[in-house]
Formats: structure tokens, C-alpha cells, sequence
């Protein structure tokens, strides 16, 4: 039986159609009778009721100039103002509402009833929730002030071991607007041409020239501004050479290399628009490594029992302030990973690499002898690129930040996922992000509520790849302090949520996939990603049986950095024995329209449900 309060409306099984089945939310019960359950009345919200009638003057219709009205007091049309774009967009508006119907006449004028709003707030495409389609940021500053979208191991097709390697993550990374693409490159099998594959693996390789070929076709569909390739070099000199010929080849001139051998401060996204750079270390000693690839079983013992990528997407993100106390612990060794060469041997391998393939690099990824703190002093005769992992941002992050902070301020910081994420999950972006770091690398192939929150994050800017650091992590006060991540702050602006109701499911889904005997029981997780302070999650009643759950729950949310705050969205269906998922949508909170908004509900895996959707409100107070 249902997991749900017994409802004997015992009837004889008999045959009827999947339309009238589905429209009297009929379920099967045992083996000879059916239940029957009435449709929720998901009626008009009062607080609409409320809006319209506030727009009307009180009178049952909406007529264009009303309805331009209230677009102009909820920010305008387009998320900005109000204008001759209000005008315009109410005229849309109400033809789309009359569709299909005999216009309903008002003084002769079409005109929305409140149903008619109601369906305008709740569409997607007319009433979105986030402001800015279209890039609004200054994009005309270095490099260095920007959060970049960034893609880790970009070829693999899954795990880190023993995955495909391919162009297709490739070039879908490139199409949701990831703008930094790293390639892993070896000597293929004759040595005598380039493979990228991730090396000591059984990941079957993929030839470079064929993702450079995909990279120049897929680099500007969804975004103009520059394309980075970041380079893991295990070559020969030769091969180096071959690189070097390759990639003149295939980009030609939109390939941006400056005549100087080192930059004293980085181009900005918009003198680089539709240029791609190289970006990699000094040319390392070659290492000879069997063809790259490892014994089967070494990497088997790796993966647990049971681990998949379906299992993953409910693992909660980690908190931020747990990592860093957690690499406190273990502070006695702030030195460089064991991939890294000290600078002797960094000079020695640059005298072997070939001249035109050190010409191409532009933004070069060095660093001195000594700790991770010594790393983290800015040159001010040039700029570069340093990378770290998650764990050793952690663990100089516990105790320096600022010094991160000051780093970033001129130079790019690249943080990548710890190496015994074998199955290409992925960990807090936030570690990086309230630190200043450009690029925290993503394994765009993975799952989970982490990668929500980078692809959400990614949504503003008109989703063009390239943020705009707040100006608190580009500041450095009079006394030469600048932004301590780990400080108490107050609270600078407070967030009201409210959830109204859902919609979609019964559209995108079977009638059983959340339960056999019933319609089911939705409830919504709502909350903030951030800095610590900030970072919360909440969540509403369950609603039992219905396609449609009205909640009308109200969250409020104090944040201290509301300028990288995202807000979180989950959907769940309650279950006694493990929840099911309904959906989720992660939005930047800086870009957040006021007002009443239909929000759009993502997958797992972040693809958009063609019809599930939230009905919210938000409020800054």
C-alpha cells in the first residue's frame, strides 16, 4: 500500500484510457483495485490576487498601460528599468495570453484577467527571475578581476581512471559557456605525435589536433570573450615543436601571443574577444611513462563499493570553514605538490624547449623555491599563474588568506580538484571564489550539488563565462590590509524567499516515477551558498498527494556577501525510506529580480526539465 494515508475508494479495476487515467489521478492498489485522487485546486496565490488588483485599480482586467505599469515598478521588462521596452513587452505579453482565445474585450481593448497574469508570472520565458540577459559587467579591466569558468581534464568523458577520452565534453563545455579548457598532453604510442589522455590511466587517448580542431569551431558560440587553453605538458622537445605548428595551424590569427616575453599586467576579456591563449608551465624534462597509462589492477581497488555517478548528486557540498580547520590540523608542510620542479630545474628545462613553442604561451605558470605562502608573492615586474589544489588552498587559506587575496588582486589563481577524486566529483567552489581565485576547475563531466553551484554562479554576467570580482577583493586599504574571508562581517542587505508553488512534473514525468500508488509528496529545500556566515539551507512542508504543491513559505536570509551569494533550490519528494528528486536551480543572488518570478528547475546532471517550474518571490530589505 501508499506510504501515504489510506484512501478506501476501493473500485473494480477496469480499462480507460491513459488521458482520463492521468487527468482523474488514478493509481493501481493491489492487484484488483484502483484509487482515485481529486486534483489539487492550485488556485491563484492571494499575494497575486493582491498584485493585480494593486495594477488594476481594483477592476477584474489588465489592459496594456496597467500592465506596462507594473512592469516599469518590478524593474522593467528587461531587469533594469522601466521604458518604451515595458510598452512593447505588455503588448507580448497579453497577445501571448490571448492565444488561440477570442480576445476579451474591455472598452475594446485585449486585457489579462488574473488568471491570465498568474500565467504570465509563471512562465519562464516572459517573467524570468535573474535580471541581464546580456553581458553588463566591465570587461575592459585585466584578466585578474575576473571569476572564469574553468574546466578541469576537459576530455574525459566520466571518471579519472579509466573514461574515454574525447572532444564531445570538449565542445559541451565550450556551448554552456566554460571559457578555460585543459588538455593533458603525451606522446602517443609510436611517439611521434600528441595523445591527450590523463597519463598513468587506462583513459583511452583522444588526438590533440582534434581537440584543437573542435576547440576553434565551439570556442564563441555561447560567449565572445577569450578561450584559455591550459596545457599539461609531458612532451619531448620534438613533440613541443609539433605543438607549436599545430596550433598556429588550426587557430592562426585569432591565436593572441603578446611580443613580450613576460606580461606586467593581463589584457582584459574585451581586447581579447574571440582570441585564444595558451596557458602552461615551463616546458618540463620528459618523462618516460610506458605509454601513459597504469596496470588494471592499480586502479581497481580505488573505486567503493557501490559508488556511482547516480548515487553522488545527494552528497551536501562541504562547508568552507570546516575545510580550511580541517588543513589546519596539518600544517607542518606548506611545500608544492609532488607534480612541481623547483625553480633549478624549471631554468634547466627552459633551455631545451623550443623557441617558438615558449613564444606561444602567454600566460606562463611558474613559481619560486619554498612554501606555499612564499608562492603567493606577487613579482611587479610581471605577471603569471600559479596553481594549487583543493587541499593546499585549504591549508594556506586557514591561516592566509589575505595573502591569496593580495596574490589575485594581479595574478591568476588556478585551483583543481584533489587527485583521489576518481570519479571526477568535485568540492566547494566557494574555497576559491571568497579568496579571489580566477579559475577553480571544474570537472564539467561530474555531478553533484557542487557543480550546481558552479553553473549557476556562471549565470550572471549574461552567462558570457567572465564575472567581475566585487570591488572588496580588488581593495587594499591605506594601511595595506585587504579582504580576510575568515573575518566576522556584518550583515549587508536580507534576502526574503518566498515559494508559492510548482508546476511541470506531471508533464515531464510518468505518473509512477515518484510513486506507484499515489501522486506525490513534494517539499522544496531553499537556501543560500557563500561565505560561511551566510551559507544555510532550509526547507518547507511536505504537500502529500498532489502534482501541483501549493507550500506559500517565506525565507528570510541575512547575508554579508551578498555579491558572489547564490541562492539554492531544491525539489524533493518525500519518502520513507530515501527521498526522490524532483529538481534544482541555483541563481546568483546579486542578479536576482525582485518581485514575483517563475523559476526553472535543472536535472541532475544540470539540464533544464522542459516544464517543471517554481513560482517565487524575492525581496531585498
Amino acid at each position: 500500500m501508499s506510504k501515504r494515508a489510506e484512501r478506501k475508494a476501493g473500485e473494480p479495476r477496469q480499462e480507460r484510457g491513459e488521458a482520463e487515467a492521468a487527468a482523474m489521478g488514478t493509481y493501481k492498489c493491489c492487484i484488483f483495485f484502483t484509487r482515485r485522487f481529486a486534483l489539487s485546486d492550485a488556485s491563484t496565490p492571494e499575494d497575486v490576487r493582491t498584485l493585480f488588483s494593486r495594477f488594476s485599480s481594483g477592476a477584474p482586467y489588465m489592459g496594456v498601460d496597467e500592465l506596462r505599469r507594473y512592469l516599469a515598478a518590478t524593474g522593467g521588462a528587461d531587469g533594469d528599468s522601466g521604458g518604451d521596452g515595458d510598452l512593447e513587452a505588455a503588448e507580448r505579453i497579453i497577445d501571448r495570453a490571448l492565444q488561440g482565445r477570442t480576445r476579451t474585450p474591455r472598452f475594446g481593448k485585449p486585457s489579462l484577467t488574473v488568471d491570465d497574469f498568474h500565467n504570465f508570472l509563471f512562465s519562464e520565458d516572459l517573467n524570468p527571475p535573474i535580471r541581464h540577459p546580456k553581458v553588463h559587467h566591465d570587461m575592459s579591466a585585466p584578466l585578474s578581476h575576473y571569476f572564469i569558468y574553468t574546466g578541469h581534464n576537459s576530455y574525459l568523458t566520466g571518471n579519472q581512471l579509466s573514461s574515454d577520452c574525447s572532444d564531445i565534453p570538449i565542445i559541451k563545455a565550450l556551448q554552456i559557456g566554460v571559457r578555460v579548457i585543459e588538455l593533458d598532453m603525451w606522446p602517443n604510442s609510436s611517439k611521434d605525435d600528441i595523445d591527450i589522455l590523463h597519463g598513468r590511466t587506462l583513459t583511452a587517448p583522444v588526438s590533440l589536433i582534434k581537440c584543437l580542431t573542435s576547440i576553434k569551431e565551439y570556442a564563441f558560440v555561447a560567449s565572445p570573450y577569450p578561450v584559455i587553453i591550459t596545457l599539461e605538458d609531458h612532451l619531448t622537445s620534438d613533440l613541443q615543436a609539433k605543438v607549436a605548428k599545430m596550433v598556429l595551424e588550426v587557430f592562426g590569427d585569432i591565436l593572441y601571443y603578446p611580443e613580450s616575453k613576460h606580461l606586467q599586467e593581463f589584457p582584459s576579456p574585451e581586447a581579447l574577444k574571440g582570441r585564444v591563449i595558451l596557458s602552461t608551465k615551463p616546458p618540463k624534462e620528459y618523462l618516460e611513462a610506458k605509454g601513459g597509462t597504469m596496470k588494471e589492477r592499480d586502479i581497481q581497488p580505488q573505486f567503493k563499493k557501490g559508488e556511482n555517478e547516480q548515487s553522488a548528486w545527494g552528497i551536501e557540498v562541504p562547508d568552507i570553514q570546516d575545510e580550511m580547520q580541517n588543513a589546519d590540523k596539518n600544517q607542518e608542510d606548506l611545500l608544492y605538490r609532488e607534480r612541481d620542479v623547483d625553480e633549478d630545474d624549471e631554468q634547466k628545462m627552459r633551455q631545451h624547449a623550443p623557441l617558438e613553442y615558449k613564444h606561444l604561451i602567454t600566460i606562463k605558470a611558474g613559481k619560486p623555491k619554498g612554501s606555499l605562502v612564499d608562492a603567493l608573492k606577487s613579482d611587479p615586474e610581471k605577471v603569471r599563474r600559479l596553481s594549487l589544489s583543493e587541499q593546499e588552498l585549504a591549508k594556506v587559506a586557514a591561516r592566509h588568506g589575505p595573502n591569496i587575496v593580495s596574490f589575485t588582486q594581479r595574478n591568476l589563481l588556478r585551483i583543481y580538484p584533489k587527485g583521489t577524486r576518481f570519479n571526477s566529483s568535485n568540492y566547494n567552489p566557494f574555497l576559491g571564489w571568497v579568496h579571489g581565485a580566477q579559475m577553480v576547475a571544474f570537472n564539467m563531466q561530474g555531478y553533484g550539488r557542487a557543480l550546481w553551484l558552479m553553473h549557476g554562479f556562471y549565470k550572471a554576467n549574461g552567462g558570457c563565462g567572465y564575472v567581475k570580482k566585487p570591488d572588496f577583493l580588488m581593495q587594499t586599504c591605506p594601511d595595506g590590509k585587504v579582504f580576510d574571508p575568515n573575518a566576522d562581517l556584518p550583515v549587508k542587505t536580507t534576502l526574503k524567499v518566498k515559494v508559492y508553488m510548482g508546476d511541470g512534473w506531471q508533464n515531464d514525468f510518468k505518473q509512477t516515477h515518484f510513486d506507484s500508488y499515489s501522486p506525490p509528496d513534494f517539499y522544496a529545500k531553499v537556501g543560500i551558498a557563500g561565505v560561511p556566515l551566510d551559507s544555510v539551507m532550509r526547507k518547507t512542508r511536505a504537500v502529500e498527494d498532489s502534482w501541483v504543491p501549493v507550500w506559500e513559505e517565506e525565507f528570510t536570509f541575512p547575508l554579508t556577501v551578498p555579491e558572489i551569494a547564490l541562492l539554492r533550490v531544491e525539489v524533493h519528494e518525500y519518502d520513507v525510506n530515501e527521498d526522490d528528486f524532483g529538481g534544482q536551480s541555483v541563481l546568483p543572488v546579486s542578479e536576482l529580480r525582485p518581485g514575483i518570478r517563475a523559476m526553472p528547475l535543472f536535472d541532475h546532471m544540470g539540464m533544464k526539465f522542459k516544464s517543471v517550474r517554481l513560482l517565487v518571490s524575492f525581496e531585498f530589505v
